[in-house]
């Protein structure tokens, strides 16, 4: 029998196809599911891949199909499925084996399984790309020991995306949970554009009347400039797609409400713990969370009247403010990525975290080249700042003013769009107004504030000793 080099539980979509392309790139693989019959039929219908695939009917089987110190990747549901298969492979192990969880988890989980290993030891990892991703290339961000990481390195990078200088879109982003926490802002990132693209979309059709063929032609001609993107790519796309029971366009007959599996939630509860503010991520989350409520924005709809309606915005200011609003979102996103490296003492790396975006994820584009190289000037800056996209703000960020408010003079829910031009008004304001909740919270709770005159006296007049 063939001596695997890795190993890999869990044969549905992604794992299936993430076998294939480990086997490709030629490296034998042992394979194991929990339905045998599914573990035969990914190893019959590989192909020419076959020889390079072990199928094995048992964990015991698995394990020992695998060549010496062992590692073995879960492509398995997050959360306690993780734990079982952990505990299922742990007696069967050597010291020294690694195991590797590669789905969704919840990087407070990773955490913890890293702290908890014993001799076998732990490696969370990110993968994004989808099946396509995991099947040719994804995009991946290990989290562990470096030492870990290091070991199973070879096998990953080849079989990771390569960007267009054909660095291979796979590394160790930190410690412990660091590659799950990463790609967890990744996936809130990947709301977040997705949003801004339906909101802009939502204008096209039903603001300015276009049908679903001209939004695609817009949506085209945007993929070969600034916005040049898997996104904006695939709702070109999809845009242009037919409905083969009706004849209607796809889109049209697709029902608004959005599903989600919880990273995007996920990236809005841990911005709060890190008091790092991502209201455009947020605002997405929000809006799926709304988009399910159908019944309800219906009644609405009855009651209020219906909405939207007309606007007078040019093609050419929803590009500019889809520019403008994808920078201060991955601003934010970032800012995210660097206020948990400071709380939680990882060694993430933000330059390579942006290279590593560059291909095989979901939220590919070309716009990540100049953020990794602003990134790599000054990790420490905010991304709006740096030269290249201050004057990218400077051209563009007046359109999306003019789109958030004419979109909402016109009925038309833009939330992730407005939430990042709000966001920027306040990050360019020396003097906000948080001086009036200062001294709110002192008037009813004796909280305190400090002066901007340096005087030691941090009470107001309300109380006896200000």
């Amino acid at each position: 029998m063939t001596q695997a080099q890795i190993g890999l539980v869990g044969l549905g979509t992604m794992g299936a196809a993430l076998a294939l392309n480990i086997a490709e790139k030629g490296f034998p693989i042992a394979v194991w599911n929990r339905t045998g019959s599914v573990t035969e039929s990914v190893h019959s219908g590989a192909g020419a891949l076959s020889p390079r695939i072990v199928p094995t009917q048992t964990l015991a089987d698995l394990v020992a199909a695998i060549a010496r110190p062992r590692a073995i990747i879960l492509m398995v549901p997050a959360g306690q499925p993780v734990d079982d298969q952990i505990a299922a492979l742990t007696p069967l192990m050597e010291e020294g084996d690694l195991i590797i969880d590669a789905g969704n988890a919840n990087f407070h989980d990773t955490n913890r399984r890293t702290a908890d290993a014993g001799p076998v030891h732990f490696l969370g990892m990110g993968v994004s790309g989808g099946e396509d991703g995991a099947r040719h290339g994804p995009s991946i961000m290990g989290g562990g020991d470096r030492a870990d990481w290091d070991r199973v390195a070879p096998i990953l990078t080849a079989i990771a995306a390569k960007a267009e200088d054909g660095t291979p879109c796979a590394k160790w982003m930190g410690e412990a949970g660091a590659g799950h926490f990463v790609k967890t802002v990744h996936n809130g990132i990947e709301y977040a554009d997705m949003q801004m693209i339906a909101e802009v979309y939502g204008i096209m059709r039903d603001g300015l009347g276009l049908s679903a063929g001209e939004v695609s032609g817009v949506f085209a001609g945007w993929n070969t400039g600034v916005l040049h993107s898997y996104l904006v790519e695939i709702t070109a796309t999809v845009a242009a797609a037919t409905d083969p029971a009706t004849g209607a366009p796809m889109p049209d007959v697709i029902l608004d409400a959005a599903g989600q599996k919880g990273t995007g939630r996920w990236t809005a509860i841990e911005a709060q713990h890190l008091a790092a503010p991502v209201p455009v991520i947020e605002a997405a989350v929000m809006a799926r969370n709304v988009s399910a409520r159908v019944a309800e924005r219906a009644a609405g709809q009855a009651r209020f009247g219906a909405a939207p309606g007309p606007v007078t915005i040019t093609v050419d200011a929803l590009e500019q403010a889809m520019i403008a609003g994808k920078i201060l979102c991955y601003a934010q996103g970032f800012g995210m990525i660097e206020a948990a490296g400071r709380e939680f003492g990882w060694t993430l790396d933000l330059p390579e975290i942006a290279r590593v975006w560059r291909a095989g994820c979901i939220i590919r584009s070309s716009m990540l080249n100049d953020m990794a190289a602003a990134l790599a000037e000054d990790a420490g800056r905010n991304l709006m700042l740096a030269p290249t996209f201050a004057r990218l703000l400077e051209g563009n960020g007046p359109a999306l003013r003019e789109v958030v408010g004419q979109g909402a003079l016109g009925g038309h829910a833009v939330p992730a769009l407005a939430a990042g031009l709000f966001w920027f008004d306040m990050m360019r304001t020396g003097r906000g107004t948080a001086n009036m909740i200062q001294a709110q919270r002192d008037y009813f709770g004796a909280h305190g504030f400090d002066r901007l005159d340096g005087r030691d006296s941090h009470h107001g007049p309300w109380w006896p000793q200000g």
